[in-house]
């Protein structure tokens, strides 16, 4: 074997070793990677918990409605004019009565102390004709004439009055002015409208239910308003009104209830939700809706249950539960069917876990949960 042949012989021995080092080391690496993997146990993950509570809900129904004016018109001008006064500002609260405009009425008063003139002497002419007929100096014609005189005098008097007066725009009611559209010296032609005005206390709450909700609907129900513009308010009010007939297109019924308005925060045309309470209770199971894995397959919660592990040390674990849901009011919501009063459910952080895993309480990150919650002010 020549020189040459015997250093091709080394090479390849001595990479055949390395091979197979590198080998053996990985092996090793790999045998004790899965050895440790069948004995790894994941840490438990960290939730909140809740208890399932028995409680009583009051039976309700909810709808979404509009605020309407108890009363609401568009006041304008009967008459033609120029604007000489106005008597009040835009969005002013007004009492039956007061002046809001007043137009010119100089020609009106120039022919009203003409026409009392006449009035005045017609009423003198009647006077001595009547005693002129008493005494048989006159004929029944004359005296005739003298009344008819004196009776058309007084009524072109009352007419130009009633003109006068219907150029002084007064409020027909108690109640709230809007914006107004015109403004001191502008010409007005008959039926221009002068500023929209509302009587807001108190005021009407108008929506529509279901025909099924007729056998429970009565005049005088309890009714509770909520709005988005002031979410830490609520209105009690009643039932005024069920609309006689329903719509065939949509097969609901309109109803209008009453709610008290002293403050006049609540405006003519805003969105509310309402509430029909019935009076009657039932009783409920109920969990925070953030306990709930809603999916397609089936809504489910994870129950929290204590269970020994390999060394037979006590702890935590999680078993899901499917479950049926019913009414959800605020934060909670009732479940039907599925659990039992007191146990014990896992109220957040459900997203992360399995069937079987363990996991440790923290009540420290629980959200609070409300039956009526409200917005937080900063």
């Amino acid at each position: 074997m020549t020189h040459k042949s015997k250093l091709w012989l080394l090479v390849v021995v001595a990479l055949l070793v390395v091979v197979a080092a590198i080998v053996a080391i990985k092996a090793t690496q790999i045998t004790g990677m899965i050895k440790a993997g069948k004995s790894f146990v994941p840490p438990p993950e960290s939730v909140t918990s809740a208890t399932v509570e028995a409680s009583r809900w009051e039976a309700s129904r909810e709808a979404v409605g509009t605020l309407v004016a108890v009363r609401g018109v568009t006041v304008g001008a009967e008459l033609p004019g120029v604007i000489r006064e106005i008597g009040f500002d835009s969005g002013a609260s007004v009492k039956r009565g007061a002046m809001l405009v007043k137009l010119d009425t100089a020609t009106e008063e120039a022919q009203l102390a003409a026409a009392r003139a006449d009035a005045a002497l017609a009423k003198a002419t009647l006077q001595r004709a009547r005693q002129l007929r008493a005494g048989g100096a006159n004929t029944p014609a004359d005296l005739d004439a003298a009344e008819a005189r004196a009776q058309q005098t007084a009524a072109t008097v009352t007419g130009l009055e009633t003109t006068i007066a219907k150029k002084t725009i007064r409020a027909p009611f108690d109640g709230r002015v809007a914006i107004r559209q015109v403004e001191l010296g502008q010409v007005v032609s008959a039926g221009a409208p002068i500023a929209a005005m509302h009587s807001v206390s108190p005021i009407y709450a108008e929506f529509a239910l279901p025909q099924q909700a007729l056998a429970d609907l009565t005049v005088g129900q309890r009714t509770r308003l909520r709005t988005d513009a002031f979410p830490r308010a609520q209105w009690e009010g009643q039932v005024t009104t069920v609309n006689p007939e329903v719509d065939p297109a949509t097969r609901n019924v309109r109803v209008r209830a009453t709610f008290p308005n002293a403050d006049g925060r609540l405006r003519p045309g805003m969105f509310v939700n309402v509430e029909l309470l019935s009076g009657q209770s039932r009783p409920v199971l109920l969990v925070p809706a953030t306990a709930v894995l809603f999916a397609p397959y089936g809504d489910s919660v994870f129950l929290l249950e204590e269970k020994n592990d390999a060394a037979g040390k006590a702890g935590l674990v999680a078993r899901q539960a499917f479950v049926r849901l019913g009414e959800r009011r605020g934060d909670f919501v009732a479940v039907t069917e599925g659990l039992s009063a007191g146990q014990r459910v896992v109220s957040s952080g459900a997203f992360k876990l399995r069937n079987g895993a363990a996991v440790v309480v923290n009540e420290a990150l629980a959200p609070a949960a409300e039956l009526a919650p409200r917005a937080k002010e900063e």
